[in-house]
């Protein structure tokens, strides 16, 4: 079975068997309706930095990849010293953007030679005790994706990328060799493969070249939503999921869960379960639709000050 086939049908046992998240039907018809209507494509509330069209196309690249490498940590990201006006993820997009601007990008060798406090340092978590577990995935994370490219790829993020053939779902299985890639949780018995940092590693590729060059990938239609906590915390906010009242209580006491537990795994596999009924829905009406699209138009949602101000769920792992 496909990668992306994998996802999609262990998602759909998750949400048959689920107890602690549920679809609301009839909120789901109302919110699918409403997009169904819509006219106009939102517009981005922010623009991505993994999107930037920067001049070098080779430091874009690499900027990219290195990025997603380390594009998790929401559970540690209420710790953060964040930006002035910034959220955890850009806080680190931010910083790194503003690293390789100022040193160039890190190559191989320089990405299995960073540590922890290398990473506070770029990132502006010097002296902050709560962020110092994130760092320390995040110098594993970078090693990791170093290591990578020198065994497998001559040290060339260009190689590694082209080695994928097109293809986001070979993409995907490619970077699952590194451990921290490896979004796989066990429920109920069976495995549930998630693979969001993987995934939207082709996405972000596609977006920052235009589908051109180390952008360009044939099945990208064919990718789910990149399940993290917001999707589906928007998708909560929006009526389609409904939450067990205990877990809910849990998430607005800004409690931990633990990655891979039931309730968490049922909150990212659900929300990618009903953003796939939606998607074969629309395409029934003759509308124009993919999971790549919704994540993209549900992000952008959960970027509005109201959303916001609701806690989502936190986990703290490496691939979210």
């Amino acid at each position: 079975m496909s990668v992306f086939a994998a996802i999609r049908e262990a998602c759909a046992d998750v949400a048959e068997q689920a107890r602690f998240v549920r679809i609301d039907e009839a909120g789901f018809e109302a919110w699918v309706d409403g997009l169904e209507s819509e006219t106009e494509r939102e517009r981005p509330a922010v623009v991505d930095p993994a999107h930037e069209k920067t001049a070098d196309p080779g430091a874009r690249l690499a900027y990219v990849v290195t990025l997603d490498a380390i594009n998790f940590g929401s559970g540690w990201f209420p710790e953060l010293t964040k930006r002035e006006g910034k959220s955890g993820y850009f806080t680190v997009a931010g910083g790194l953007a503003d690293h390789f601007e100022k040193h160039g990008h890190w190559n191989a060798v320089a990405l299995r030679r960073l540590d922890a406090d290398t990473c506070a340092e770029v990132f502006g978590q010097q002296g902050n005790a709560g962020a110092r577990e994130l760092m320390e995935l995040f110098a594993r994370a970078l090693q990791d994706l170093g290591a990578w490219l020198a065994s497998q790829h001559g040290g060339s993020f260009t190689k590694a990328v082209e080695s994928a053939g097109g293809s986001a779902e070979r993409l995907v299985a490619m970077l699952a060799e590194m451990p921290l890639y490896r979004d796989v949780a066990r429920y109920a018995g069976f495995d549930v493969p998630l693979y969001k940092r993987g995934q939207i590693t082709a996405s972000d590729l596609a977006s920052a070249f235009d589908g051109e060059g180390p952008g360009r990938f044939d099945d990208l239609d064919a990718l789910t939503i990149f399940a993290d906590n917001l999707v589906p915390h928007v998708l909560r906010f929006d009526g389609v999921l409904e939450y067990d009242a205990g877990l809910l209580s849990r998430i607005e006491r800004h409690e931990l869960l633990a990655p891979g537990s039931p309730e968490e795994v049922e909150i990212r596999a659900v929300a990618l379960h009903a953003v796939e009924r939606a998607v074969a829905l629309l395409r029934s009406r003759g509308v124009e639709a993919s999971a790549r699209s919704l994540d993209t138009k549900l992000w952008m949602r959960g970027q509005r000050p109201e959303i916001k101000a609701h806690p989502r769920h936190r986990a703290r792992c490496a691939f979210y």
